[in-house]
């Protein structure tokens, strides 16, 4: 197998197991709100390392699969948020591109940025394209659906800036640093 074929083989492994965490931390490790439908998710920390790891694409189909998942085996899909799951990991994973997490980089600069940059991620993807979509979709009440999307905006922004970075940080400090002596 070459090297294209083993990165190829690898993501779509990532994507997989990927997924099945997801749906894992959403079923299980979700924080409720008092705004009802609406939690604290460790889905999301956990999805900003994948993208970081590999890529828009990747985290985008992470995000989609593992959503739709949790959705269908609990309460019913809900296709703007999977769908918005989608647009947070492949927003999540262009920012990735900007940063040498794989290369054992994750300073402080590094840090800020990659928080200022998911926190807008967040704030488009829960305050703007789910209410939409809900509205458009489900007929939803837009003072339920943009009162829902600013609580997850602002959670998984939360929780991306806490859990996520604890998440690179640990990730990159396994990392052999560009320009290091040290051997892989």
């Amino acid at each position: 197998m070459n090297n294209k074929q083993n990165t190829s083989l690898t993501t779509l492994v990532a994507i997989g197991i990927g997924s099945a965490v997801f749906f894992i931390l959403g079923r299980f490790l979700s924080i409720p709100t008092p705004v009802p439908n609406t939690s604290v998710e460790t889905t999301y920390p956990f999805l900003a390392l994948m993208a970081v790891i590999y890529g828009p694409i990747p985290a985008a189909l992470i995000g989609l699969i593992g959503h739709a998942v949790k959705d269908l085996l609990t309460y019913g899909l809900w296709w703007s948020w999977v769908l918005t799951s989608g647009f947070v990991g492949f927003g999540l994973g262009l920012l990735g591109r900007q940063l040498k997490v794989n290369q054992g980089q994750f300073d402080r600069n590094d840090i800020i940025r990659f928080n200022v940059g998911q926190t807008i991620v967040n704030a488009i993807a829960w305050i703007v394209i789910a209410p939409v979509l809900d509205i458009l979709i489900y007929a939803e009440p837009a003072s339920k659906v943009f009162t829902q999307g600013a609580v997850s905006a602002v959670s998984n922004a939360l929780a991306i800036g806490i859990l996520g970075t604890i998440l690179l940080k640990a990730y990159a400090s396994t990392r052999t640093q560009a320009g290091s002596l040290k051997k892989d």
